[in-house]
Formats: C-alpha cells, sequence, structure tokens
C-alpha cells in the first residue's frame, strides 16, 4: 500500500504545488477566477443585463451587479428548474441540492453544474486526500473503503429536474476512481428513509474494511451507535481496527470530541475538517491539530467578504481577498462555477490566519440571538458550551436556544435545550459557567448582564433522550446534512421541541 500512496504522492506533486501558491499569491488567483467566471457567462442571460463582457477589475463588477440573497436569487433558479437554461450559467443544469443550511419548511434549491460539480466538489475530495496523504505518507486509507452516509435525492417530474442533499447528488454523479473507495453502494446509501437506511447498511459495512468515515459528526455518531448496539462491541476498533480517518464537517466538532474518542480510542485516529457547503466546497482543513481551514482559491469560486457590523447596511462594505483581516466576522458572498453571482449564502467566517489565508466558521447570518442587543452568534455558544463541559464533564448531543422575552414583572434571558449524553452533577453551576464563558467572549452579552438590570442568568433544560431525533424525524429531516439552528432570535424551535419533550 505504501507503493499506492507513494504513486498517488507523484500525481499529485503538482497539485501541491499550485495550493502552495495561495499562500503567495492569493489576490491574483483570485482576480483569475473572476475573469474567468465573467468570460465563460457573458453571454448568458445574467452576463449580458450586467455586461460581464466590459466588466474591468474587481470594483467595476462590484458597482456593476448587486448582492443577492436567495430571495433575490430566487426567481432564476426557479426558471432554470422548469427547463430554461443559459440564465446564469452557459450549461444544461438539472442538478439542485436542496439546501439543508435551514430547517424551514421551505427548501432552497442550488444549482449544480457539471463545472461546479468536477470542478468544485470533486475537486475539492480530491484536495482533502492530496492534503492527508501529505501529512500523513504511510496512510493505509487505501487498504480499505470509505464509510459515507448520503442523503436521499428525488426526481422532480414536473419540472425535470433532479434534486436533493449535495451528499446524495456526489454520490449519484461520482466518478467510478472515487466510487471504487467508497460504501455503501449508490442505492442503499441514497434510501431516504433513515432507519430503513441503516437496517441495509449495518450488515454490508461489517463485512468490510473500513479505514475512514466522511459526513456530519451528529448523524455519523447515530450510525456509530446502532452499529455498537448491533454488534455489542465496545467501539470501532473492535469492528474496523485500520479506522484511521474521520472526514468531518457540517457542525462543529468540538461538542461531539468525546464521545468519536470514546468510541474510537485510538491516538492515531485522525480528524479533517472540510466546509463543503450546497453553494460550493470553501475550504479544507491542511494541518493536523491547526484549528483553520485553508480557504481554497481555485474552485471557480470568486469571494468576497462583508463586515458583519455592516450586513444589515443597504450598501455594505465588501472586501476581497486581499483586503481582509484576522479576527474579524465576515459574511461571505460568493460569484460561483454554478451561477450564483455575488450571493450571500448566510455563512459567517474568521480568518485565523493570512497568506496563507485560513478560515473558522463563526455562525450564520440568521442563526443569533440579538432579541436584547447582546449579539451572541454561534460561535461564541459553542465555545462556551466547551468551557462549561470541559469544567464539569458533561457531554452534549445536541442543543438549541432561543431569547426568553421580557414581562411585566421578568427580565429577559436566555434559555437552552439541552439533550446531553452525560449531564452535569451540578446543572447550576454548568449554567454558572456557561454565563461566565460567555461574558468573556461576548462584551455585548457581557454588558447586558451586568448587575442582572437587562438579561437575567440563563436556562438550561435537560430534555429526554431522543427529543432531538424525533424533532428531526417529525420533519423529515434524519440523516443527511440536516441541523436544527443552535440559536434563534425566536422560538419557534425551543417550542416545539418543549413539547416534544412533554409527550415523550
Amino acid at each position: 500500500m505504501s507503493l499506492i500512496n507513494t504513486v498517488f504522492r507523484q500525481i499529485f506533486k503538482k497539485r501541491l504545488h499550485e495550493i502552495g501558491q495561495f499562500a503567495k499569491f492569493p489576490f491574483e488567483i483570485q482576480e483569475g477566477q473572476l475573469k474567468m467566471l465573467l468570460k465563460v457567462s457573458q453571454n448568458t442571460e445574467w452576463g449580458k443585463k450586467f455586461n460581464f463582457h466590459s466588466v474591468k477589475s474587481i470594483e467595476d463588477y462590484q458597482k456593476k451587479v448587486p448582492l443577492q440573497k436567495y430571495e433575490e436569487a430566487r426567481i432564476q433558479i426557479d426558471r432554470t428548474r422548469q427547463g430554461e437554461q443559459n440564465i446564469l450559467w452557459p450549461e444544461n443544469i438539472k442538478w439542485f441540492a436542496k439546501s439543508s443550511g435551514t430547517t424551514d419548511d421551505k427548501s432552497k434549491f442550488i444549482p449544480v453544474s457539471k463545472a461546479s460539480l468536477y470542478n468544485c466538489h470533486f475537486k475539492g475530495g480530491k484536495d482533502v486526500i492530496i492534503l492527508y496523504l501529505n501529512n500523513y505518507p504511510k496512510s493505509g486509507i487505501f487498504t480499505g473503503k470509505t464509510l459515507t452516509i448520503g442523503g436521499s435525492h428525488q426526481i422532480d417530474i414536473c419540472k425535470n429536474a433532479h434534486s436533493g442533499d449535495l451528499s446524495a447528488i456526489i454520490i449519484q454523479n461520482i466518478p467510478f476512481w472515487a466510487d471504487m473507495f467508497r460504501t455503501p453502494p449508490a442505492n442503499i446509501a441514497l434510501i431516504p428513509q433513515w432507519e430503513k437506511k441503516l437496517e441495509k447498511l449495518i450488515p454490508i459495512v461489517l463485512k468490510q474494511n473500513i479505514t475512514a468515515l466522511a459526513g456530519v459528526p451528529s448523524w455519523n455518531l447515530v450510525m456509530i451507535k446502532n452499529i455498537l448496539e448491533f454488534t455489542s462491541k465496545k467501539n470501532l476498533l473492535e469492528i474496523w481496527p485500520h479506522l484511521e480517518l474521520f472526514l468531518h464537517g457540517g457542525v462543529n466538532f468540538a461538542p461531539y470530541r468525546e464521545q468519536y474518542l470514546k468510541f474510537i480510542p485510538d491516538e492515531n485516529m485522525h480528524y479533517m475538517e472540510t466546509y463543503n457547503a450546497s453553494e460550493g466546497f470553501f475550504a479544507i482543513q491542511d494541518l493536523p491539530g491547526n484549528e483553520g481551514m485553508l480557504l481554497m482559491l481555485d474552485y471557480g469560486i470568486f469571494y468576497e467578504f462583508i463586515p458583519l457590523d455592516e450586513f444589515n447596511n443597504y450598501l455594505p462594505t465588501t472586501l476581497h481577498i486581499g483586503e481582509v483581516k484576522t479576527g474579524i466576522n465576515y459574511a461571505i458572498v460568493i460569484s460561483t462555477n454554478g451561477g450564483l453571482w455575488r450571493y450571500i449564502p448566510g455563512d459567517t467566517i474568521m480568518f485565523n490566519s493570512l497568506y496563507p489565508h485560513k478560515i473558522v466558521i463563526t455562525g450564520r447570518t440568521k442563526h443569533f440571538i440579538n432579541a436584547f442587543g447582546e449579539e451572541v452568534i454561534i460561535d461564541n455558544a459553542e465555545k462556551a458550551l466547551q468551557e462549561a463541559c470541559n469544567n464539569t464533564g458533561a457531554l452534549i448531543y445536541e442543543y438549541t436556544a432561543a431569547p426568553v422575552y421580557m414581562s411585566e414583572n421578568t427580565k429577559g434571558c436566555h434559555e437552552w435545550l439541552i439533550e446531553f449524553v452525560k449531564a452535569p452533577e451540578n446543572i447550576e453551576y454548568f449554567i454558572s459557567l456557561l454565563d461566565e464563558a460567555l461574558m468573556k467572549l461576548n462584551s455585548d452579552y457581557e454588558a447586558k448582564r451586568y448587575k442582572n438590570i437587562t438579561l437575567d442568568l440563563p436556562k438550561v433544560r435537560s430534555l429526554k433522550k431522543g427529543v432531538f431525533y424525533k424533532w428531526f424525524s417529525e420533519k423529515g429531516k434524519l440523516g443527511g446534512q440536516n441541523k436544527i439552528p443552535r440559536l434563534s432570535n425566536d422560538r419557534k424551535y425551543v417550542e416545539e421541541l418543549l413539547k416534544i419533550n412533554e409527550m415523550v
């Protein structure tokens, strides 16, 4: 197998050099990506409308083309789903990623062109392996298979469009050489019913040599627990002794780390984060133990960044890769080879390194709590919960939080619904640690908590086991990349979960 690794490393040597150029010429690479996108799309309906052929610079592009959220882009996307072509991108687009970035009843349908599939998503998958083998040249990952749980896809007969989770679209279209190294077979991976998928999947994968797992930490954890229950084994290494890698993304891994260390008790097990959204493959953790993910600059995506404190401005500042700074929250803006132009996907990031540019995901533009001017974002929540867990020995399976609004006789506060794997012995101590950590991380929260004038101490409700699973089941969102909003500025999700908790 070392021979195979050597062959692969020789093939990938050129690509490693290209990735190395990200640190030296990030602006030039990104400028080239924009020029390519504009040239390819200049004869589309969108390209003619905004005179792509006349754009001379990034500043010119920003002046001519407006920023868009999904609501603005939806008209053109829906027309494409109905069969019209050459509107946003000069391809016959038939695949649409049903966005799991929201749990709203209405779904977003993100166009997936052939260019975005092969030059972005599949290219990202190859780069993950390249970077992993570069860090671990003696890896045995190719001696077995990568266990990947897909979502589901369906054919929209009325509109002649295929839609589904991005993971399902990738599995459906995966090149044969890559399919050789993954499991289970597509017909099982794409079963839409989560329980039925696990029932069919487990007998197959137990007979195989699994060397890697890939997917969202929460749903992989559900699968792992089912496998261990089915086999009566204590950990996965009793089943797959050569397991060495978990490629994860979709949610913050920190709340799940302790559980994975329990189920895969091997100091040589590697964890590698990726940032692969419906809109594109954005970043890869290129160095083990380094929190930041390398922003991939040559996937047919041109990036802009809006400082979060300007996000709601009528004409916010938009910065290119050469203008960003570390330690500032930015909302991402993308123009892609899938036909998204100055599109705001809703993710927020922060650079923790420049040259090379590395990012950490800090949350969503819509998923925060700001009912009292406290501006608590997901990054604050994740770090504060981790601090509380580290000091109490608690383990969290799922959580969400929302405001409790002021009344005539009560102050406002935040209510946290947590399903613990291991609950803290002293919940009041856990709450105090959570509160203190939030105040250290967020000066606005600290100001509102000062002497309990505006905000009272948080409330934490420990939910019964299985409440979040039942919520996902009722929403038809079991498996795939589905996740509940961690933070919400209203009480919709909290009230739904509390109702289920009473019935369980």
